[in-house]
């Protein structure tokens, strides 16, 4: 598990929804900002397995970028961020498993032939007969 939190630069801004006047005075939005390529905590070859899993979220100046307008204080959102964050570079850097090849067995083969035999037959009998005269 790697923690980002202290490479992360958030911005913060009015958010709408619930809060009342609140709203309308303090900046409760945070957005979180994470350069992907000047990162420390990443070697290069993670760097680019982030780069590729989470293009959607990364902007043409190669800064992650999450932002949380949930809850009614500041803090809570920046601890929302910093979790969102966390979570989708974590998740990006799982290696999947390699797939096995495998070779099908006897019995499932035998299966197979089997039912293409039945399945012949059935259409042998909706064959037309021909009357040769």
């Amino acid at each position: 598990m790697i923690d980002i939190s202290k490479e992360l630069k958030f911005k913060t801004a009015r958010s709408g929804g619930k809060g009342g006047q609140n709203v309308n005075k303090v900046e409760t939005m945070v957005a979180g900002y994470w350069h992907v390529q000047n990162s420390e905590l990443l070697d290069d070859e993670q760097k680019i397995r982030v780069e590729l899993k989470l293009k959607n979220h990364i902007n043409d100046d190669g800064f992650l970028w999450v932002k949380s307008q949930n809850e009614r204080s500041q803090l809570a959102n920046k601890q929302d961020v910093i979790s969102k964050i966390n979570t989708l570079v974590n998740k990006a850097l799982i290696v999947p498993k390699k797939r096995k090849a495998t070779k099908p067995t006897k019995a499932s083969q035998l299966n197979r032939l089997e039912s293409k035999k039945i399945t012949s037959e059935k259409k042998q009998v909706r064959k037309k007969i021909k009357n040769d005269f």
